[in-house]
């Protein structure tokens, strides 16, 4: 019993001793509220250094990609100004040439419009030619109504072909309709 004693109070001297400390010790590790205030403001420092580096790259690539897009509307129809200068010199050689047949006035005509085809698929230019289709106000435009056999409604006639682009209306066609029978 004595021995029990004995060792717990040697066990309350050493933990009573382990926690006295010289006060010398303890303000070495706990920082200073200016050294805390510096840091502080160090860490500050840099995260608005690092915002504003943030800020002016994004200002960057805003106004690149501005750039990018006044570019690609400038030049959107670079490709297809190049394939038409093509179609305009075959027109003005064919006007240039001095012959008095028709024949062969004609035959370059149908080269420059085969020409002119060509173009047009190559940039999916097509044309709306809606003889016989019911009206759609999207890709057509009625100038007119007329007595016919067809169902109302229905393109009699064309007076102009419409062309789309990519599926997107460029012009419409004008038609006339079947006027429904009375």
């Amino acid at each position: 019993m004595k021995q029990q004693e004995n060792q717990q109070k040697i066990e309350q001297q050493e933990a009573s001793g382990a926690a006295e400390t010289p006060p010398e010790q303890t303000t070495d590790k706990i920082p200073s509220l200016e050294e805390m205030l510096q840091e502080a403001e160090r860490k500050a420092q840099e995260h608005y250094d690092a915002w504003m580096y943030a800020k002016a790259e994004g200002e960057n690539i805003r106004r690149r990609a501005a750039e990018d897009v006044s570019k690609a509307q400038k030049f959107a129809v670079e490709r297809f100004s190049g394939e038409m200068l093509a179609v305009m010199d075959s027109l003005q050689a064919g006007l240039a040439v001095q012959t008095e047949n028709v024949e062969s006035f004609k035959s370059g005509m149908e080269l420059t419009l085969k020409q002119l085809a060509g173009v047009f698929e190559k940039f999916n230019i097509k044309e709306v030619n809606p003889v016989g289709e019911k009206l759609d106000p999207h890709k057509h435009q009625a100038i007119s109504m007329v007595e016919s056999d067809q169902e109302p409604n229905t393109v009699v006639s064309v007076m102009q072909k419409g062309y789309t682009l990519n599926d997107r209306v460029l012009r419409p066609a004008l038609v006339m309709v079947a006027k429904g029978k009375e």
